[in-house]
């Protein structure tokens, strides 16, 4: 595990160093985006709402960072996976004094973010059309469900609806069962993803125009543009794709196979493979059927192939199997729980895991997921472990001015 405090020194300035983001984000799309920009340097201010307690994540139980006292804080493990690198500020933005404090970051702002109902900050004052008007060199992205316009735009949108409207569940699960949506919020991830790449092109073009724009990302459309070779499949044949657990559409063999001691994977990916494959279990007529010889013949005949070589593999055990295929180079690998993943010797060597200081806290850190970017001249920060709903109020209000603030954008 890493040690977060050892990797932040004044000679390794992050790649976005000076550059400002006013987080009206919540939940994770949002968030996921404002915290990938953090790591890379950018100062991030996240307006949390003092009617609700701030970012509906903070509750989102039951694994909560527990303070000095003992006692479970608003630091869910839900929240921290996404805010770190991040100021919370209590603001209230139906009120006046709010909307003018908002409109007093956003003239400091280089990118606003927000994932509001489409429209929702309009009576505010504080949506794209009234801010780009106020400030024309902003960057500022709107995340929603199904984004600003369609007949859908007006509907919520969380992962699992995403999800589901977007087709992937479709194809997750036992063939024989339910659809089943992916163990995390990847339509969430995936789209605070989106938005960070988008805000940094539109960053781009700013710094080289003056000019900003108005992005409009909407979980579903993000989700459906990950459907990829799935995707691509139902719009070159018109086959609607079916679920397959854990095996592949296009190439075969590609799934999970029971050892006589558990499971694990293999992926073969090209005909040789295939051939040193059986030869090293023990089943070298498997390789030279004609058949299966070629990838469009294992796929055609998989219902016959499949079956031969899982009579085959549950004779033998995961390590010898492993082992076995290792040696000839043929990729394969096991099936971690997330203990044995994060704990892996992998994991460790590559700083998977790091730990941020809280001296309020009953451990004084808590330990998260790392950035998995590794740069070698401007490497990822954690300047700051996940914050406390307005811990950072005072201070950020103190460097506002009374009235407009300093505007960077006009």
């Amino acid at each position: 595990m890493t040690d977060a405090s050892k990797t932040n020194t004044a000679k390794t300035p992050g790649a976005l160093d000076g550059v400002f983001v006013l987080d009206l984000s919540r939940i994770l799309a949002g968030p996921t985006a404002t915290q990938l920009l953090g790591d890379l340097g950018a100062t991030v201010i996240k307006v949390e709402n003092p009617k609700t307690g701030g970012d509906d994540t903070r509750g989102w139980g039951p694994n909560y960072a527990k303070g000095s006292d003992g006692q479970p804080t608003d630091l869910s493990a839900y929240f921290m996976a996404a805010n770190r690198n991040k100021q919370s500020i209590s603001v209230d933005i139906s009120t006046p004094e709010g909307q003018d404090t908002v409109r007093q970051l956003a003239a400091r702002a280089d990118i606003v973010i927000e994932n509001y109902k489409p429209d929702g900050l309009v009576k505010y004052g504080l949506d794209h059309a009234t801010l780009l008007k106020a400030h024309p060199g902003l960057v500022y992205c709107s995340v929603s469900g199904f984004g600003q316009t369609g007949p859908n735009r007006d509907q919520p949108g969380y992962d699992l609806m995403a999800q589901g409207y977007g087709g992937i569940m479709s194809l997750t699960g036992d063939p024989e069962g339910a659809p089943t949506k992916v163990g995390v919020g990847i339509a969430d991830v995936m789209c605070g993803m989106y938005a960070t790449i988008g805000i940094l092109a539109a960053l781009r073009h700013r710094d080289a125009t003056g000019v900003g724009q108005h992005i409009d990302l909407a979980l579903v459309d993000a989700q459906m543009a990950w459907l990829i070779n799935e995707g691509c499949n139902f719009l070159t044949s018109g086959q609607v794709p079916e679920r397959r657990g854990n095996a592949h559409p296009n190439i075969v063999p590609y799934d999970t196979f029971q050892a006589s001691d558990g499971h694990l994977l293999i992926a073969v990916g090209n005909d040789s493979q295939f051939a040193r494959f059986c030869d090293v279990i023990g089943a070298p007529d498997l390789g030279r059927d004609a058949r299966f010889v070629t990838n469009m013949g294992r796929i055609e005949h998989r219902e016959v192939l499949i079956p031969a070589l899982r009579k085959v593999l549950a004779t033998m055990t995961k390590a010898e199997i492993l082992s076995k295929l290792h040696s000839v180079k043929v990729p394969c690998g096991p099936i971690h729980d997330i203990a044995e993943a994060l704990n892996s010797d992998q994991a460790q060597a590559r700083g998977t895991v790091v730990k941020a200081a809280r001296d309020d806290l009953a451990d004084g850190h808590v330990r998260l997921l790392a950035n998995p970017l590794k740069f070698s001249a401007t490497p990822v920060r954690y300047d700051r472990a996940p914050p406390r709903f307005g811990q950072d109020t005072e201070a950020v209000l103190a460097m506002l001015t009374p009235s407009t603030g300093q505007d960077r954008k006009s």
